[in-house]
């Protein structure tokens, strides 16, 4: 998959695709059904599939303090999109020039002029253009002007709801992680590199694995039985406890990692953690013996839930 990254870098010889514009975050049943038609376009043409993203989001440019906790870094989305087949991804800075723009101007010089877009599939909330001007009626209209096909999806819905990013964080955030896969079409994970922690936990016989969130406001808290791909590994069943660690006062949010049965060395490699079962809020401790008692009985409870569930880990 080829990647775009800001107007300054697109180049005539890559114009010409079947495109769709969105943030794709988590990349749910919804945008699935945007990529395939997308997809499906473009090979009828002969033509690059492309994808345009915004960086920041444009929520967390105009509300960085309360933007939405995001689903998935920049980098799992791209690895996500890269999986599912899409040939281009088209990055654009978001920033006060580009939420400036009319729609005209989003048209003819990011559609028409800088990605030479023949067709569009968009969903049916999709609006953009300084003031939220544009709508799918507006590009249609526009799309006869210049000479690009435009399509509008149908809302995707599972269970009577609509399914959207705004729904999957509501359910990883209440703990109802069947939804939020059911949702997603598969377990929600992150990924990170391995990095060292306070090393707590080897003082009571519980090494983990902690990898940094830094920016990434995930929606979720509390403690999980897991599985983890990485280096040597394949689903294999762990324990993780997502938060800042109150008990400890720990001040960064992270994710700490605890591998079931497993003797290894994972400092610097790159691991995916999904999430199977929620298991408890995370809790402040009144010291580090309770916390140590409450750790041990939380990867008993891990470990039943693995035996009770095989494929869990299948």
């Amino acid at each position: 998959m080829e990647l775009i990254r800001g107007i300054h870098n697109l180049r005539r010889q890559q114009q010409g695709c079947v495109a769709t514009i969105g943030n794709f975050d988590g990349v749910h049943l919804g945008h699935q059904k945007i990529l395939e038609r997308v997809q499906a376009e473009a090979r009828a043409r002969g033509l690059a599939s492309t994808v345009m993203l915004f960086e920041p989001q444009p929520t967390e440019f105009f509300c960085p303090g309360q933007a939405p906790a995001r689903l998935m870094s920049l980098r799992d989305k791209l690895r996500t999109l890269a999986a599912m087949g899409v040939d281009r991804v088209f990055c654009a800075r978001f920033n006060d020039r580009f939420r400036s723009q009319s729609a005209e101007q989003f048209v003819r010089d990011l559609l028409v002029d800088g990605l030479g877009v023949q067709y569009l599939v968009v969903g049916d909330d999709f609006r953009f253009g300084s003031g939220r001007e544009g709508d799918f009626a507006y590009l249609r209209e526009t799309g006869q002007r210049y000479g690009f096909g435009v399509e509008d999806t149908p809302t995707c819905e599972y269970d009577g709801g609509r399914v959207s990013s705004t729904r999957v964080r509501a359910a990883l955030a209440a703990g109802e992680l069947p939804l939020a896969e059911a949702l997603l079409g598969h377990a929600y994970s992150i990924s990170g590199r391995v990095h060292h922690g306070d090393k707590l936990g080897r003082t009571i016989d519980v090494p983990t694995a902690n990898l940094p969130l830094r920016q990434l406001r995930v929606p979720i808290t509390g403690v999980f039985a897991v599985t983890v791909n990485g280096p040597g590994l394949v689903r294999h069943p762990a324990v993780a406890n997502m938060g800042s660690r109150p008990t400890v006062n720990g001040r960064d949010w992270r994710l700490e990692v605890h591998l079931l049965d497993f003797d290894g060395d994972l400092y610097g490699q790159h691991i995916e953690v999904s999430l199977r079962h929620y298991l408890r809020p995370e809790l402040k401790f009144d010291g580090f013996d309770a916390l140590r008692a409450a750790i041990h009985q939380d990867i008993e409870h891990a470990r039943q839930w693995f035996a009770a569930n095989p494929s869990g880990t299948t």
